[in-house]
């Protein structure tokens, strides 16, 4: 087979002829509209990429104050819970300092209550304890009784201190004074002069001395010298007694 170089040539020459034109007019064009895509793609890829670091940005940011906000919420949340303890407390305190005090307040009315209670008993009872021994002794009560007690009411007019002497005798320098001598029964001659003589004998003068019956007395002597008296009878010791519970009592 014998090779025409020529036409070898000339169809080397076309085939380059051919590749210019069509890299020329075809994919020049071709590359160009290829490469303008790459670019589009790249850009959109690009500001696919910031707009993804955009949110990425946005979702850290996001992210950072709602664990800002949690802290917040959960520092309000201490705080609300401490200031509610401490308001708690403080309600505790102030409800138990009531308490306490209505309770001294009730245990205060109550002893009071309990005293008055105890005192209107006491009071009772010794009426009653007063009543008996008045309503006893009234049984008991005779001139035989009474004139043991003028006995024992001489015996310590005897025995009277000076003081109490020297009072009486200032009560009784009064020329006008009339000592006055009560009894619950009559008294006979005999025991009305010893008395007169011991009257006049404790006062460093003669007086006059006036006698009546108070049957209300039981039994026994009532002597008043002015402002001064002195007793020994049933009635006015019950009295005495009385008075010396009550104000022991009080």
């Amino acid at each position: 087979m014998n090779i025409d170089w020529t036409t070898f040539g000339l169809e080397i020459v076309n085939f380059l002829a051919l590749l210019w034109i069509l890299k020329r007019f075809l994919y020049k064009p071709v590359l160009e509209t290829l490469a303008q895509r790459r670019a589009g793609i790249d850009k959109t890829l690009s500001e696919a990429r910031e707009g993804e670091i955009k949110a990425q940005g946005l979702q850290a940011q996001y992210e950072s104050r709602l664990a800002d906000w949690g802290k917040e919420r959960a520092k309000a949340r201490s705080e609300l819970d401490t200031e509610i303890a401490l308001e708690r407390s403080r309600q505790m305190q102030s409800l138990a300092k009531e308490l306490a005090e209505e309770r001294a307040r009730n245990a205060a009315v109550d002893a009071h209550w309990q005293q008055e209670m105890q005192r209107e008993m006491e009071t009772a009872a010794l009426l009653q304890a007063q009543q008996f021994a008045t309503k006893l002794l009234g049984r008991l009560a005779s001139p035989t009784l009474e004139s043991r007690m003028v006995d024992l009411l001489l015996e310590d007019w005897a025995k009277l201190p000076d003081q109490q002497i020297s009072g009486l005798r200032a009560a009784a320098e009064d020329p006008a004074l009339a000592v006055r001598v009560s009894s619950a029964f009559p008294l006979d001659e005999v025991q009305r002069g010893r008395i007169i003589e011991a009257l006049n004998h404790r006062l460093g003068r003669p007086v006059e001395v006036l006698f009546e019956e108070l049957p209300g007395l039981l039994a026994g002597l009532r002597i008043s010298v002015g402002a001064w008296q002195l007793h020994l009878n049933f009635t006015d010791e019950l009295a005495s007694f009385a008075a010396g519970a009550n104000h022991v009592d009080g």
